[in-house]
């Protein structure tokens, strides 16, 4: 299917803004939540990381689901309507277990999607797929618009009314998870290899470790920034703005992409992603109080998420075709934003309640240094890589 039809453009282009807005509601607000109703640090950090242990769990099944039965937007559609279902428990209970079953049930509903709709994007793009940007940064306008109207909005109401947010965004997926359109999966000669040789391939070991890393490196963020911020005078506002001054660069770098994959190699992009996210979070960890500190850290979400995850997602995407698109996409997110997401929320806890969050950022530095060398090592030539 041609990428300029507008038709399909925007059905696609609605579902990234539904999934990214929740996303805007979740990642900055959720742990305010769990803090207004009396969790401690721990508590705060094991709930925030069940979204990714679901991440780390769920895509496999979703994705083998939708290879084995050739049903991938069937798939979407049902993982939306269980996730909008298993959603509504958060306003029947406050304890930490009820919590901790309800946030379980949600994410593994939710994140079976994003991994089968990014096969289906990139699959749809075909030959353009350095457009792909372009259509993932209605996903960063969603966050923006939640990200900014909710930090207005809880300097005047009660963080409560976070919930009902919720459940308006869960509906709104729902409803564009009815209108992506269908695509047709070419074969490719490594579809009669299993998966896992695929996997095993040195240069996809070291991108998806390495990846890995990066997601280790931002769970911290993920988990405490807003605390951190409101907690060193910031008001809801102001951390509204921070947060949405990232992803505005991030968008910048999505419309960018056509231009750096021209210039550049993915593994260079790469590389670079994972030098600016080390300076980033020595920023965080240490310039807290100076303001434009903070803005320059903000403004390398553009480099730390928005050309790593354009980059790392069409790598991915070369490395599996034909009928592993989708389980290769479920591989990435599973076990880098969802292995490694849970690994750096679950850590962030201890390390924020025993050493403090200069240490905890310090330490989101050292893991993005470490994914550095890992590509650095394996995939920084060109024929380490397809």
């Amino acid at each position: 299917m041609h990428p300029t039809s507008k038709n399909y453009y925007w059905r696609i282009a609605g579902f990234y803004f539904f999934y990214y807005a929740f996303v805007g509601m979740f990642a900055p607000y959720w742990s305010l939540y769990l803090k207004s109703i009396a969790f401690n640090a721990v508590q705060i950090s094991i709930l925030m990381s069940v979204q990714p242990v679901m991440r780390m769990i769920a895509p496999n099944l979703w994705g083998w689901l939708a290879d084995r039965t050739g049903q991938r937007l069937r798939v979407v559609q049902l993982a939306a309507l269980c996730s909008v279902l298993s959603y509504l428990g958060v306003f029947f209970t406050t304890d930490f277990a009820g919590l901790l079953l309800v946030m379980g049930l949600m994410g593994f509903f939710w994140s079976a999607s994003m991994p089968l709709v990014e096969a289906t994007t990139l699959t749809y793009l075909g030959k353009h797929s350095a457009r792909y940007g372009r259509i993932r940064s209605w996903g960063s306008l969603g966050f923006i618009v939640t990200v900014l109207g909710l930090g207005y909005a809880f300097d005047f109401v009660a963080i409560a009314w976070v919930l009902w947010i919720g459940i308006a965004i869960k509906l709104g997926i729902l409803i564009f998870s009815r209108q992506i359109p269908a695509t047709e999966v070419l074969a490719h000669h490594t579809d009669s290899q299993p998966i896992l040789s695929l996997l095993r391939q040195p240069q996809v070991l070291a991108l998806f470790s390495a990846c890995f890393l990066m997601a280790v490196a931002h769970g911290p963020y993920y988990t405490f920034y807003s605390i951190y911020l409101v907690e060193h005078g910031y008001a809801k506002s102001a951390v509204g703005w921070l947060w949405s001054l990232g992803v505005v660069c991030e968008i910048g770098v999505f419309f960018a992409m056509p231009w750096l994959m021209r210039h550049y190699t993915l593994p260079k992009i790469l590389l670079l992603s994972f030098a600016c996210a080390v300076l980033r979070f020595l920023l965080i960890a240490w310039g807290v109080e100076v303001l434009p500190l903070l803005l320059l850290a903000q403004g390398l979400h553009a480099a730390t998420f928005g050309a790593f995850h354009a980059a790392a997602v069409a790598l991915v995407h070369q490395f599996f075709r034909g009928r592993h698109q989708s389980k290769g996409q479920a591989l990435f997110g599973s076990i880098t934003y969802g292995a490694g997401g849970m690994a750096g929320a679950l850590l962030s806890g201890p390390l924020w309640q025993h050493w403090g969050a200069g240490a905890m950022y310090s330490f989101s530095a050292v893991a993005a240094l470490a994914g550095f060398g890992l590509m650095w090592w394996k995939l920084r030539e060109e024929k380490n890589y397809p």
